[in-house]
């Protein structure tokens, strides 16, 4: 700082003079002392209240879903094979053409020397639809060629491998969700209707299958299905959203906001739909559990709180 330039003629005068100087000095001094102290003041508070965000723990009602993948194919469905060899000679019916039982697909000039010419059919063993054909005039054919697929397309199932903890859970007549990738937004409801007596020691699952209508004929055999099986359900329980999940199990955490400051305890998760994840054990309803910001937190950290009110959807 440069201070102004005095000329004295007294030395009273030089003495008052330097003592108003020491006060500017001292004010000034003190006055950044304040000012520092005020900001680091205020950078102790903010980095001591740590913001987070947090959602109540509620108590809902949830089911306890498996999910799996699996082809659908035709209920009855069926691969036809000629009952003689020899040569195509006609085809009757096409892909996608009606059949009913009994029905020729195709003729066959049997090449079996000494029989009188007679042309031999393959036979639809069920009413239904042709769905593929395999061979193409003039072919040769043996009794172990595939000539043509037929099903029937008014009921599909897609069968699935269950694994045996869950056998217990599954009944005959349980409901089923498919959603299928060419109808996108729909879900499709099925049934189970067949349940295996016998666990497959490789795997340990057990073969289920599940039904579903298909008057429509919408669905196609061969295509790929998302399946949703409800296998317990929970009422009015404790549930927290995924976010504010730490860790995995057994060892599993979450902070809960006390009096303005987190608390880190561990929890026990049971069945989750949706974003909820079922508590078992570690809170109850009412609780403000950390949804967001516990990646700065610590045991008995001071925090700002901005709570979220906003509601996942059940799936």
């Amino acid at each position: 700082m440069l201070l102004p330039r005095v000329v004295l003629r007294k030395p009273q005068e030089a003495f008052k003079m330097q003592k108003s100087i020491r006060l500017i000095l001292g004010f000034m001094i003190t006055w950044q002392l304040f000012g520092c102290g005020q900001k680091a003041a205020a950078r102790k508070e903010a980095e001591q209240n740590i913001p987070v965000r947090v959602s109540k723990v509620q108590l809902r009602d949830l089911n306890e879903i498996i999910e799996y993948a699996g082809d659908i194919k035709a209920q009855d469905e069926v691969m036809v094979y000629p009952k003689v060899s020899g040569k195509i000679i006609e085809k009757v019916k096409e892909e996608g053409a009606a059949v009913k039982k009994g029905e020729a697909i195709a003729y066959i000039d049997r090449d079996e020397v000494g029989l009188k010419f007679e042309k031999a059919p393959v036979d639809s063993p069920l009413d239904g639809v042709v769905g593929r054909v395999y061979v193409d005039l003039g072919q040769n054919v043996g009794r172990d060629t595939p000539v043509a697929l037929v099903l029937n397309p008014d009921k599909m199932k897609i069968a699935l491998d269950i694994p045996e903890k869950y056998l217990s859970k599954i009944s005959l007549g349980d409901e089923a969700k498919i959603t299928v990738d060419s109808y996108q937004g729909e879900v499709l409801v099925g049934k189970v209707t067949r349940i295996s007596p016998v666990v497959n020691l490789e795997n340990r699952a057990a073969p289920i299958e599940i039904t579903l209508d298909n008057q429509g004929r919408e669905l196609r055999s061969g295509m790929f299905a998302r399946v949703t099986l409800v296998v317990e359900k929970h009422s009015a329980v404790p549930v927290v959203m995924k976010e504010s999940i730490i860790g995995k199990e057994p060892n599993t955490y979450i902070y809960l906001i006390e009096n303005n400051k987190a608390v880190l305890k561990k929890i026990m998760v049971g069945a989750h739909q949706g974003p909820y994840y079922q508590v078992k054990e570690g809170v109850q309803e009412g609780d403000s559990a950390v949804i967001m910001g516990q990646g700065r937190l610590h045991d008995n950290a001071q925090v700002l709180v901005e709570e979220d009110n906003s509601q996942g959807d059940l799936q």
